[in-house]
């Protein structure tokens, strides 16, 4: 079944411990915490000391975005923080599969992301060997891209036998992950349609009705409804 996970990175670093334990409430599955370097982002986020104090702050499984050059550096690092699943972009490295195989050696769920702007092409043949791809949405101007990305990659899945998970993140509305789902995606990554909403339990309830189909979702019916 799909999933939603939050962004962290969208919600309110202040609050954090509190943000973690309202969006561990609702049910979600996991939380997605973007690590950016300055280097392959200009933007700067949070280390391995963040993740580790978020794994002894929450029972939600952690999926770590490494969008940080050479990432097969800091694997290890971040496996040992407590990430579950861990992705790192195809277009910061040239060693994928060396990184793919730490990821998995260490037991950890090994993705590959890929930026909006970047052809499919890059990661094909790389696809037997990862658990999940995480599309990058790019923003709105990019979301009809995004959707024949998530179609085309399920297609080739389908076609190859393959097993592993499509992954798409972005600022999505409702009816953007209802299209996303009904493309092939099984995971969204959502930020401010969580975080930075003023009616949160709306938003999130307009995001699990996408996923369920269940237009009459209400908001103490959610706790158990995303998985």
């Amino acid at each position: 079944m799909a999933s939603i996970v939050p962004s962290i990175l969208a919600g309110d670093f202040a609050r954090l411990g509190e943000s973690l334990k309202e969006v561990q409430a609702l049910g979600a599955p996991a939380i997605h915490i973007d690590v950016i370097d300055g280097h392959f982002r200009p933007e700067i986020s949070v280390g391995q000391p963040v993740v580790e104090s978020i794994r002894k702050a929450t029972r939600l499984k952690l999926d770590v975005h490494l969008m940080i050059e050479r990432p097969e550096r800091f694997i290890e690092d971040f496996v040992n923080a407590g990430a579950d699943s861990l992705a790192f972009h195809i277009e910061a490295t040239r060693n994928a599969l060396l990184a793919l195989s730490i990821t998995r050696r260490l037991g950890t769920q090994a993705g590959l992301a890929v930026d909006a702007a970047t052809p499919l092409d890059a990661c094909r043949e790389l696809l037997e060997e990862v658990d999940f791809v995480l599309l990058q949405a790019g923003g709105s101007s990019y979301m009809q891209r995004c959707l024949r990305r998530v179609a085309g990659l399920a297609s080739e899945r389908d076609h190859r036998g393959l097993s592993f998970s499509i992954a798409a993140e972005g600022d999505f509305g409702a009816s953007e992950a209802e299209e996303l789902l009904s493309a092939g995606a099984d995971i969204l990554v959502v930020g401010s349609a969580i975080f930075q909403r003023n009616e949160r339990g709306e938003a999130l309830r307009a995001l699990v009705r996408a996923q369920s189909g269940n237009s009459s979702i209400t908001g103490q019916e959610l706790k158990l409804r995303i998985h």
